[in-house]
């Protein structure tokens, strides 16, 4: 599947694309240089899936979105205690290349500004300059998961006009911020800044932080998961400089941008968020990246006060209905056909909060699934809540199946996602109350499909009855005249659980299902019968009483050989018994058969 998330990314871009707002950075020759008009966007989740769409290849350098990598490897280097007593962590309010230090502390207010920046990388451990530098571009290779490169060109354009980092280097230096040389670490940002990097190469560094850390490609441990915390509060709270309060009320996201044109997100647990379109505001922040930015926490629901629970996997347990077969017995050729076809019926049991991260890894497997699927059932019973992006994105799935002429149903007893009542009409994917019949539905389908001959017939009469196969002619006739022939409605119950034994009912049109209400009030499907299938041998031959309900799914019809009838018989004609005998052991063998592996392919999903 050619993903929802994909398809949600992708209008985003294309609502996004014809905003020319905004001016360059033309103050550095080198951005001025770019092309203005590159836009790309990437969502990369926490397990190293990545969305792109647009520009999400074109090189450009990484500028003060340096700014939070170089501030971590400096934390891990010295410790928060050491660093906080030379960098603040407040908002300062200001431009973020004021020459100024907080009036209270005397130190810069925060790292995300040049001051705290051109301080952050002073303090990054390394014999000189040079081995500083080349822990920087290995530390953010890993970050993005391969080698980046240095860009000298931009070098060189920022250390020609960079005079106001100069002061604020010395400004540093005098007050005693810093204790090397202020223009050897001037140039050090200036060399940070100039890494070159890509917007994919960007998704990747954010949701390493969002990973705790962890580069979700890689699984490189790069900061200490207390470190990624400490990043990340400074960046929802002074990233985006003087708009991050704007920016937090409206986005909700850690984040950080960068006068190349770039800007990251974070939301820890789930994705990083990168964006290239190197059009600036006044704020020295992308446009575009800004507004696309805006409307991917709006439309994926990704703002970071939205409280969910820890992220985890979404589906709780896969399998197909060859593995757990429905309760419902089958002819041997219709069980032979799901044993050969039942692995393209496939059952998804999901749990847990459906909000973005947990609907998108749902909604990606199911949807991407190498196998030859004709059937899928989506059980979200142990859903506790379902986001609007999370009903969006499985009805899109539900539209795509649909193009594919693939047959899906939604075990949704509580309505989660909109039902309001068990919906069988299939106009939008069938909805079912429980997950046995969702998984009949799916068996019927692959048998309607698979299985021509030796199906299940609506109806039989008596003298065709599979029970009386083994009977001779003669023994046949006199069974026969001893039957009486009932008639139920649907919904009504035949037998009940401690009932004297009634005698042994043969099923000759209809469905019964035989069920067993737990402490709690709640029913459970043991089985379900069909024309062709019967019930009651087992307390009639041994005249004890019925452990199990019977009820009718269906209005039945059945041949009724009483309890009375059946001893008189047995006495006068033992081979009878015998035979009854063997049919009900043969029987019996399916019914545990089917019943244990369902249960042993499910667990306790039913």
């Amino acid at each position: 599947m050619g993903t929802v998330v994909e398809a949600l990314v992708a209008n985003i871009f294309d609502r996004t694309v014809d905003n020319r707002d905004g001016a360059l950075a033309d103050y550095i020759p080198e951005l001025a240089a770019v092309e203005p008009d590159s836009f790309g966007i990437c969502v990369a989740t926490v397990d190293g899936h990545v969305y792109e769409v647009g520009d999400t290849r074109v090189p450009f350098t990484i500028q003060s979105i340096s700014k939070p990598f170089t501030y971590a490897l400096a934390l891990a280097d010295h410790g928060s205690d050491a660093i906080a007593a030379k960098i603040d962590v407040e908002p300062s309010g200001e431009a973020f290349n004021e020459i100024s230090l907080d009036p209270d502390t005397g130190r810069p207010r925060n790292p995300m500004i040049n001051a705290g920046a051109i301080t952050a990388a002073a303090m990054v451990a390394g014999q000189d300059a040079d081995s500083r530098f080349e822990r920087l571009l290995r530390t953010y290779s890993r970050y993005a998961g391969r080698e980046l490169t240095f860009n000298d060109s931009v070098h060189t354009s920022e250390s020609r006009t960079g005079h106001r980092n100069r002061a604020i280097g010395h400004m540093l230096r005098s007050f005693g911020i810093i204790a090397c040389d202020p223009d050897e670490a001037v140039d050090l940002y200036f060399r940070q800044c100039s890494i070159n990097v890509t917007c994919r190469d960007l998704s990747l560094m954010a949701a390493t932080m969002a990973n705790n850390g962890v580069n979700p490609v890689t699984g490189d441990t790069v900061l200490d998961p207390v470190l990624t915390e400490r990043v990340l509060s400074v960046m929802s709270t002074c990233g985006m400089y003087d708009a991050a309060g704007k920016w937090l009320c409206e986005v909700g996201l850690p984040a950080k941008s960068g006068v190349g044109g770039g800007v990251i997100a974070v939301l820890p647990g789930q994705v990083g968020i990168a964006i290239y379109s190197p059009r600036l505001d006044s704020h020295g922040n992308s446009v575009r990246g800004v507004m696309a930015c805006r409307a991917l926490s709006s439309e994926l629901e990704l703002h970071f006060l939205h409280v969910t629970r820890a992220a985890r996997s979404a589906i709780r347990a896969s399998y197909s209905v060859s593995d757990a077969p429905s309760r419902m017995r089958r002819t041997s050729a219709e069980r032979a056909a799901l044993d050969d076809v039942g692995k393209r019926g496939r059952i998804y049991e999901l749990h847990g909060d459906l909000l973005f991260a947990g609907a998108e890894t749902a909604v990606r497997e199911i949807g991407g699934s190498e196998e030859d699927l004709e059937a899928v059932v989506v059980d979200i019973r142990r859903v506790d809540e379902v986001g609007a992006i999370a009903c969006r994105m499985i009805e899109a799935l539900r539209v795509d199946f649909a193009k594919q002429g693939l047959a899906i149903a939604f075990v949704d007893p509580v309505g989660l996602l909109g039902n309001t009542q068990s919906d069988l009409s299939g106009s939008a994917g069938r909805v079912y109350a429980d997950l046995d019949s969702a998984v009949q539905w799916c068996e019927d389908i692959l048998l309607d499909r698979h299985c021509s001959t030796d199906r299940q017939s609506p109806s039989v009469a008596v003298a065709e009855h599979p029970m009386l196969s083994s009977l001779s002619p003669e023994q046949l006739e006199r069974f026969t005249d001893t039957l009486e022939i009932r008639t139920y409605p649907r919904g009504e119950y035949i037998v009940r659980r401690g009932d004297a034994t009634r005698g042994l009912f043969l099923l000759l049109s209809g469905q019964v299902s035989t069920t067993i209400t737990d402490q709690s009030g709640a029913t459970h499907r043991i089985v379900t019968l069909s024309a062709g299938m019967s019930f009651g041998e087992m307390t009639t031959i041994l005249g004890s009483r019925f452990l199990n309900d019977v009820r009718t799914d269906t209005p039945v019809t059945v041949a009724l050989l009483t309890a009375d009838l059946y001893d008189e018989m047995a006495s006068v004609q033992p081979e009878l018994k015998l035979a009854l005998l063997e049919r009900l052991a043969s029987g019996a063998y399916e019914q545990l058969d089917l019943m244990l592996r369902s249960l042993l392919g499910q667990g306790s999903g039913r």
